[in-house]
């Protein structure tokens, strides 16, 4: 990642204050008031976006530190009778576990608002959070400090269109958002069964997902089959006219609905949020 990418989604963040480049913080080249900080003076950022840590990955940091030391100082504010977190929990955790006592630590002022942001924006940009974290980063900032998809693109150096995809993934169901958090279904997948409308039979091609090892492409191919209608059913539509359903709702990423008789019909595109008929516009310009 970029340098100026970096710091140029902090200062989008916070433009009323001066705050340092990440990256720089990282390799000693910010000005500022580092010092060797007890960790148990040391409290926990409450607003950390992460909840989900790789043992195995945190382990081998550690043992990194142990032979080495903590090459990069935590972001730390002053709070009450000792400091509170900024950001750099993972460090924070591995120095426990090699054994340290004090870490290198960066301290510098922030409120509770731009905390938050830092928090977000420094998880974001490093890629730490798995899919559903980040989605849940993105809507905190649009939810509770009131950014655009725009502004949350710019701040985490990414597309708009990315921005509202991934917030899609709020859509699902809490069992298949705990699927995607751990890695057993994968974004693709995840947004692929977004454009099926029916919560129960979501749930159910997820789990044939992961029971049968099924590709991003397998599943597409799945929901193409053509939809049964039962018999007595007045309207049938044409198996013609459901692949071209299903055609749409994949482009669209939501259920699509047509009607047709004799060159002429109807096409119902839904959508379930604000943010989602933002994306829902922004495709259609570009078509």
């Amino acid at each position: 990642m970029s340098k100026q990418r970096l710091g140029k989604g902090l200062r989008a963040l916070i433009p009323q204050v001066e705050e340092p480049d990440l990256q720089d913080v990282a390799q000693g080249e910010v000005q500022g008031d580092v010092q060797e900080i007890a960790l148990d003076a040391i409290e926990p950022n409450p607003f950390q976006p992460r909840r989900h840590f790789d043992p195995e990955k945190l382990q081998e940091l550690a043992q990194s530190i142990a032979e080495f030391g903590l090459l990069e100082p935590v972001l730390v504010r002053e709070h009450e009778k000792g400091y509170q977190l900024v950001a750099g929990e993972r460090r924070i955790r591995a120095a426990e576990l090699a054994g340290l006592k004090k870490v290198p630590a960066l301290v510098k002022n922030f409120d509770d608002e731009e905390m938050m942001k830092v928090a977000l924006v420094e998880n974001l940009q490093r890629e730490n959070l798995n899919p559903i974290e980040e989605a849940e980063g993105y809507q905190r900032l649009i939810s509770e400090f009131g950014f655009t998809q725009n502004q949350v693109a710019h701040a985490v150096g990414k597309k708009r269109p990315s921005i509202a995809n991934t917030l899609r993934l709020l859509n699902l169901s809490d069992v298949e958002r705990e699927m995607v958090q751990d890695g057993r279904l994968s974004t693709g997948h995840a947004k692929v069964l977004l454009g099926v409308n029916d919560a129960k039979k979501r749930v159910q091609l997820a789990n044939k997902v992961i029971k049968e090892d099924l590709s991003v492409r397998q599943l597409e191919e799945l929901l193409k089959k053509p939809k049964t209608v039962p018999r007595g059913t007045l309207k049938m539509k044409s198996p013609e006219l459901v692949d071209l359903e299903n055609n749409l709702q994949r482009i669209f990423g939501t259920k699509v609905s047509m009607t047709y008789k004799k060159g002429a019909g109807r096409i119902s595109i839904e959508y379930y949020s604000d943010e989602e008929l933002e994306r829902l516009l922004e495709m259609m310009r570009r078509i």
